[in-house]
């Protein structure tokens, strides 16, 4: 399996972007897929996952209500839209599915 996150870039606090991730290589595997951040001396948080049977989301209390996860499965597609960005929300992000984990995309919010 290789996952593959794009979208990341430069924005201005209260900006949106919009995360996609590639899923490629199986049809199969653990339930639930999502995204994870890192920021430089910080832990890696979990952000948001959804289950891959029942659609059921799950969003971390930090970005609940600003970003929301969607997939495409046609297309094994994953999405992150990330609305009202907050300089707080910098990080690095990558799309995991169980113990695989994609190159991530960096995202960066001024001020």
């Amino acid at each position: 399996v290789q996952l593959q996150a794009s979208g990341g870039g430069s924005v201005q606090a209260g900006g949106s972007l919009r995360l996609s991730c590639a899923v490629s290589g199986s049809s199969s595997g653990p339930d639930a897929i999502g995204w994870f951040r890192q920021a430089p001396g910080n832990e890696r948080e979990r952000v948001s996952c959804i289950n891959n049977r029942n659609g059921r989301t799950y969003h971390s209390d930090s970005v609940k209500g600003r970003f929301t996860i969607s997939r495409d499965n046609a297309k094994n597609m994953l999405y992150l839209q990330m609305n009202s960005l907050k300089p707080e929300d910098t990080a690095l992000y990558y799309c995991a599915w169980g113990n695989i984990r994609g190159q991530g995309t960096q995202v960066t919010v001024s001020s």
